[in-house]
């Protein structure tokens, strides 16, 4: 085979006009993420698994202005030495940091997708909840707390509802305690990768990981899992970070 045919097999794995390849998705889901500030200064990433292929966005890029053909592509499962490529960008780009962490995802969740953001919310949540545990409830009750009742207050928590236990099991119910693990965040990215995998397995149910003074990961079944599971978490992170600053418990017994 010539190299020019190797190329263009290469290319091939990036090009489709089918809006929900993941080459197309990844840079839509990228420049969605920077419209919500959790992708912004070249930070985070995502990554989308079909089969025997991942798909994953280049590292230190705007995030907003990705393109197909800046696409990596890896075979899965990947051998225990050197990383295999199937593709590289044409471009002098490199894969996103997040690599080692997705893989997390894929080999102790079977996960189809992963996404890595730097939310203000999930790092807010990190600040003030000082242990190794975000958690978040509620209960149905009618007491009075400076003004609120709680079921006022907790009203919106109803988006635990879309998280799923473990990140792909069954969806937590409305009176069920939502636990996300927080790790000591490393100076370097692919250093979380040995913490996170030991707080995933510390915490088979958790859907997600926090990492302390930086962001977190979120998984799912496929792309459209882990980006409602990513949505729903920063929101009851703003949520938990709104109640603990007003003196609000954040779970109820």
């Amino acid at each position: 085979m010539s190299s020019d045919s190797q190329i263009n097999d290469s290319d091939a794995l990036v090009l489709s006009s089918d809006p929900s390849h993941p080459a197309n998705l990844i840079p839509e889901l990228c420049a969605a993420f920077y419209k919500l500030g959790w992708v912004t200064g070249t930070g985070g990433g995502i990554c989308i698994r079909t089969g025997d292929k991942v798909y994953i966005a280049p590292s230190g890029v705007q995030k907003e202005r990705i393109e197909p053909s800046h696409m990596f592509v890896l075979p899965y499962p990947q051998p225990t030495t050197d990383r295999i490529f199937l593709r590289r960008p044409a471009l002098n780009l490199k894969e996103s940091a997040c690599t080692p962490l997705f893989w997390n995802a894929f080999e102790k969740r079977n996960a189809g997708s992963c996404i890595h953001t730097h939310s203000q919310n999930a790092v807010m949540a990190t600040l003030l909840w000082p242990g190794d545990l975000f958690e978040i409830s509620h209960q149905e009750v009618r007491k009075k707390v400076a003004g609120w009742t709680l079921r006022d207050i907790c009203a919106p928590l109803q988006m635990i509802k879309g998280v799923r236990r473990g990140g792909n099991g069954l969806a937590l119910s409305y009176l069920d305690t939502l636990k996300v693990p927080i790790i000591e965040n490393t100076p370097n990215e692919e250093d979380l990768k040995d913490s996170m995998a030991e707080a995933m397995e510390t915490h088979p149910d958790a859907a997600a990981i926090l990492v302390r003074r930086h962001g977190i990961y979120v998984w799912g079944d496929d792309w459209q899992k882990a980006k409602t599971q990513t949505e729903c978490l920063d929101y009851l992170f703003e949520i938990g970070v709104k109640m603990k600053l007003a003196g609000l418990p954040t779970v109820l017994n």
